[in-house]
């Protein structure tokens, strides 16, 4: 960070360059495209695939608002499939029922780190002609079945905000192997310009730039990426502590009456992102927001993951969703709640968060 304050060079030059290369190689994607936030990247995605209005978008409701956001920003429409209560991921038999002839593309979220079983969405995907563009947010550690988060489908979009496994402060990542998307990606993410700013004053001399469509201001800075080059080194050794952390919860907590995460799938690596558990006041005898509130007197932060999108009043108003439309991402957000899970946390933090679910629950 400070070598690139004395360099002169903040915005979009060599660190961002190199930052695109690292994250090529470690997905072995062909293509990276360094942008401002996994929204961006989201939105950009859409955009350069041609999808916008009286298109429609298949996505699930469980996950963050900037998943469906993106897709209305792109002008199109977020139709959500139902997800599964065990994985809390897309069902695949949902997405398929949820096609109609304005569908162009499925937008899968891997969830907390957890892969979606992409081998069933892009048969689903090749069989009705559909583009599939993955929010990998949760899961830039992730494989599947052999093959790297970012090289999967047609395009995979990555977060680097404060809270996720690598952070740049705020940024985002595309990848991709079709050359043609990334070019439009670059253009589209600095203002439709041909040539990025580094390229015209980086050497070779001056060379003049054309707009070539109404672009977007979502470029990421050097600054921005000397913080993410050194993580994405290590990026390794910060995994391997969460999962220590995860692994010790999950012995933890196997005798309370809460929802666990679900064990991994054969063949996949989830990315430890966030450790979820379910609360239903029926089975523990104390309310989600009841659990919250305990922890948040223990001084200790907690998370929810998420309400559900299409009950959020913008979706509901706009979109005509409503309680009841996909009950088992409901029944999911209603006691969803995410525990303290980083490669920060000391030993004595990871025993601290045990001993208050426990208290919380009565045992002990």
């Amino acid at each position: 960070m400070v070598a690139t304050l004395r360099s002169g060079w903040i915005g979009t030059g060599p660190r961002a360059q190199q930052f695109e290369v690292m994250m090529a190689e470690y997905t072995s994607a062909r293509h990276a495209i360094a942008v401002s936030s996994c929204t961006a990247a989201l939105h950009l995605s859409l955009m350069a695939l041609g999808i916008g209005a009286g298109d429609e978008v298949i996505t699930t409701p469980m996950t963050f608002a900037a998943t469906a956001n993106a897709i209305v920003h792109a002008g199109a429409r977020p139709v959500f499939a139902d997800v599964n209560r065990n994985t809390m991921l897309i069902e695949p038999e949902n997405i398929e029922a949820a096609i109609t002839p304005r569908t162009r593309a499925i937008l899968p979220v891997h969830l907390t780190g957890r892969l979606c079983p992409m081998d069933e969405i892009g048969t689903i995907a090749r069989k009705h002609g559909l583009f599939v563009v993955e929010d990998a947010a949760h899961c830039i550690e992730g494989s599947y079945h052999g093959r790297k988060v970012g090289s999967i489908s047609d395009l995979t979009c990555f977060s680097f905000y404060v809270t996720k496994n690598m952070t740049t402060g705020e940024g985002g990542m595309v990848t991709t192997d079709n050359p043609h998307w990334a070019e439009k990606l670059r253009v589209l993410a600095l203002h439709g310009m041909d040539v990025h700013a580094y390229n015209r004053f980086g050497g070779g001399g001056y060379r003049h730039y054309q707009v070539m469509d109404a672009g977007y201001k979502c470029n990421m800075t050097d600054l921005q990426a000397a913080l993410g080059i050194p993580q994405l080194k290590r990026i390794g050794v910060s995994w391997e502590r969460r999962n220590a952390i995860w692994n010790e919860y999950q012995r933890a907590f196997s005798g309370l009456p809460v929802h666990r995460p679900a064990g991994d799938e054969p063949g996949t690596r989830h990315a430890r992102h966030l450790y979820t558990i379910l609360a239903h006041k029926e089975e523990c005898g104390k309310s989600r927001d009841e659990l919250l509130e305990y922890f948040t007197r223990q001084k200790i932060g907690t998370g929810v993951h998420y309400t559900p999108v299409h009950l959020h009043p913008y979706y509901r108003k706009t979109f005509g969703y409503k309680v009841g439309d996909y009950p088992n991402a409901e029944w999911i957000g209603k006691a969803t709640m995410s525990l303290p899970l980083s490669a920060k946390l000391q030993e004595e933090d990871v025993e601290d968060v045990i001993a208050v679910l426990r208290q919380a629950l009565g045992d002990e």
